[in-house]
């Protein structure tokens, strides 16, 4: 049988196994549209705005292990969607976009919503595709899959002219599509696995820093075996923490320009500094020159070579998936303890220097404060609420760094956020895609005043499909982030930061048909969350609390300084 291009593009949806599609109908796609009107096996999510669809995708990625999907049509939806795109690339999260075009016969011919799809989003993207034949689309389609899903994960485009959904063929969804020039390194090199092994079995002052890559690759159980075998201290990057629970004595925090005292001082003074799934970005090490001064056995375990040496000379590069590597590590540890040689434990000295660092006490803030509510406070509180296990999302700025500071991750994929982009307006979309996925669980959005407005549009979305979200907005009237810069780096003008006619949040949050409360004293912050996640679990409620307008995150390692060059609080300024 004979099925259109548009059948033939939910047939590969329902292959794949995907159950929820995020999107937004427009020219281009209404064939696609209409063939999705015909079936329920995938869910349909009608977002306000195509670029919330990606944001949406993109966290139903995060949150699980699986590819998300969205659809959005030619020229203007396709251009809404490329900051959402950027995110997910910046990030390496597993996508699938499917977008509209104009028909082939009139493609280069500035056609009513005609963009260049696939010059557009090259940079963004890991691989995008223009079907120009109904014949390829499913072969493509599958392609897509295979290439976001695996190696170094990534969004991957698919641009489908309207014609070709029309047009009809035969079906046949390939279950392998060989690519000769595609073809990723899974397993580490034994040999350099046991080089990295006896460096590690040999330190005097071991650390180990773990990023995203953890958490992509699953790798979170073999990791935290790692870990507790050898005894050394461990610190996640903003993007992998959960990857080692927090709750464990040898977490150290999170490094970098917010990360603890101790996670720096660690990560500068060590002798063997085992990386895993990291890329020793400009936000962890900071300034490079200043991280090399200190002589150091760097190994690097990463999925994609092009990541290892690019920002810092490694010593043992190993290539291949985490989860694997990191099993094939624990394997030849446990060979050699069966051989009779003993797990390092001469550290005793490393962990005392650690323990001094910790006596600094750089994530303290005014506890007692009564006459305002300091927005560590609320995340503390949120935590102890929510028992440790909700789901948080995050906008960008100084909320989604003391969400990353105070709220203690145990689990992986239970911290959504945009790391390497650091895109504003993420939050609430990002709680959709997580909710759908996880349905039943805690989901709390944590964000500012400025970051909601971005994509607040949502709040509709969330109503339309009984999405139980709980927005918790830490509301400082300011642009946080970009004030704290101003204050330290631009003798407090604060230009434009300033967030004038904001609207009654409470309101609004009733005006979309969900549930509204103001938190303005520190004693109504633990009620409030209680309500939230309790009495109204059942709905979304937007929390609008009210907090100092003069805290600023610290520690800060300011941009061009060395991790170990760190403004404790305002008495370093």
């Amino acid at each position: 049988m004979e099925l259109t291009g548009a059948e033939i593009v939910v047939r590969c949806l329902q292959e794949e196994g995907v159950k929820h599609l995020f999107g937004y109908p427009g020219g281009a796609v209404l064939y696609i549209y209409d063939a999705i009107f015909q079936q329920d096996t995938v869910q349909h999510v009608l977002v306000r705005h195509e670029q919330a669809a990606v944001h949406a995708a993109d966290a139903y990625a995060r949150s699980t292990e699986k590819v998300g999907v969205c659809l959005v049509t030619s020229g203007p939806g396709v251009t809404n969607a490329v900051t959402g795109i950027a995110t997910a690339y910046m990030d390496s999260i597993p996508m699938v976009i499917l977008t509209g075009q104009v028909p082939t016969h009139a493609i280069g011919e500035d056609a009513f919503q005609e963009c260049d799809t696939v010059g557009i989003t090259r940079p963004c993207v890991k691989h995008n595709f223009l079907v120009k034949d109904v014949k390829d689309l499913a072969t493509t389609i599958r392609k897509a899959f295979v290439i976001a899903s695996t190696g170094r994960p990534g969004p991957v485009l698919v641009d489908i002219p309207k014609d070709v959904t029309r047009d009809k063929c035969r079906f046949e969804y390939p279950k392998a599509v060989p690519m000769r020039s595609y073809n990723p390194v899974v397993k580490g090199h034994q040999g350099q696995i046991r080089k990295a092994l006896q460096l590690l079995l040999g330190a005097e002052r071991p650390m180990i820093y773990t990023g995203g890559g953890v958490i992509l690759a699953n790798a979170a159980p073999e990791l935290n075996k790692l870990v507790d075998t050898l005894g050394f201290p461990c610190t996640n990057t903003l993007m992998g923490l959960g990857g080692y629970r927090a709750s464990s004595e040898r977490f150290v925090g999170m490094p970098g320009m917010h990360g603890t005292y101790e996670a720096n001082m660690a990560m500068q003074h060590c002798d063997v500094l085992l990386a895993v799934g990291a890329r020793f970005d400009d936000r962890v090490i900071g300034n490079p020159k200043h991280f090399a001064q200190n002589p150091r056995k760097i190994i690097h375990i990463d999925i994609d070579p092009s990541s290892i040496s690019k920002r810092v000379k490694v010593d043992v590069p190993i290539v291949g998936d985490v989860r694997e590597c990191l099993t094939e590590m624990l394997a030849q540890l446990g060979a050699a303890v069966d051989a009779g040689a003993k797990v390092h434990k001469g550290v005793a000295s490393w962990w005392a220097q650690i323990a001094e660092w910790r006596t600094k006490d750089c994530l303290k803030y005014d506890r007692a404060a009564t006459d305002v509510i300091k927005p560590q406070f609320v995340i503390e509180k949120l935590w102890e609420v929510t028992g440790g296990d909700a789901f948080v999302t995050s906008d960008v700025g100084q909320h989604q760094m003391w969400a990353a500071q105070f709220y203690r991750f145990d689990k992986p994929r239970r911290w959504i956020n945009s790391g390497g982009l650091g895109t504003m307006g993420v939050g609430l979309p990002y709680a959709m895609g997580v909710a759908l996925a996880n349905p039943g669980a805690q989901v709390a959005c944590v964000t500012g005043e400025g970051s909601i407005q971005m994509c607040i549009q949502e709040m509709s979305t969330c109503k339309q499909y009984h999405m139980p979200v709980k927005v918790v907005s830490l509301n400082n009237r300011y642009l946080g982030m970009v004030r704290q810069w101003q204050e330290i780096e631009y003798g407090s003008r604060y230009s434009e930061s300033y967030m004038e006619a904001l609207p009654d949040f409470v309101r609004l949050a009733e005006a979309y048909g969900h549930i509204g409360i103001r938190v303005d004293k520190p004693g109504d912050v633990e009620p409030a969350l209680r309500d939230a996640f309790g009495k109204y679990k059942d709905r979304l409620v937007f929390l609008d609390v009210i907090t100092d307008q003069t805290e600023n995150v610290w520690p800060m390692v300011q941009g061009g300084k060395g991790l170990t060059e760190m403004i404790l609080g305002s008495e370093d300024l």
